[in-house]
């Protein structure tokens, strides 16, 4: 016997089950901060494009690795919106669809909470590198801010850049976070594994 998908609740039912299109506003919002990753995207873009010929290999990597981070987090965005809305608030009907995203099939909170945890570690990753190649700068130029650094850019007007952000301190705390992340992940990863059988069983249980 099929259920009646038109099943009416009581009303105190009714208004908590409602309650999930509070979260609407949520996702929307997340869509206008998409839009603004799109305008960073094209300003990234775009000091590419118009210092191809000036910049150095290193602030060329540096910039494509900006360009990658923000078309993860842009990922990470879509994944929050389209995922979330389809698990906590209503679903969009996209069996059919041919744009279905192949993941969204077989999506519930605990896969989606996997692929969170993946995409914030990639994001990481490319956050990592980019310090890594800066770190090349650790003790050949003054940190940005400091009174070395105002005296070096006033003596090496020319030079393309006379300070950096990267510290010792910084890389040692930035690879510890990463890590992490990592352990982080593989402990959601693994929790998510025992559950799994579990709820099988209880679900082989109930027929």
């Amino acid at each position: 016997m099929s259920r009646d998908s038109n099943v009416r609740l009581s009303p105190l039912p009714a208004l908590i089950f409602s309650s999930r299109w509070l979260q609407l506003p949520l996702y929307l919002g997340l869509i206008v901060a998409q839009g603004v990753y799109v305008v960073l995207f094209l300003k990234e873009l775009w000091h590419l494009i118009h210092g191809a010929v000036s910049l150095s290999e290193q602030d060329i990597m540096l910039l494509v690795l900006g360009l990658i981070d923000v078309v993860m987090i842009s990922n990470l965005l879509m994944m929050v919106i389209v995922g979330g809305y389809e698990t906590f608030v209503s679903r969009m009907q996209l069996e059919h669809h041919p744009d279905q995203p192949e993941w969204l099939s077989h999506v519930n909170a605990s896969v989606l909470k996997v692929k969170l945890a993946m995409a914030i570690i990639g994001i990481s990753s490319i956050h990592l590198l980019k310090t890594f190649i800066e770190a090349g700068t650790l003790g050949g130029l003054p940190l940005c801010g400091g009174t070395e650094a105002a005296a070096a850019a006033a003596v090496a007007a020319t030079v393309a850049k006379s300070c950096t952000k990267v510290t010792a301190t910084g890389v040692m705390w930035q690879t510890i976070i990463h890590c992490v992340f990592i352990l982080s992940a593989i402990g959601i990863a693994y929790t998510d594994r025992l559950m799994a059988p579990g709820a099988g069983k209880r679900e082989h249980a109930g027929h």
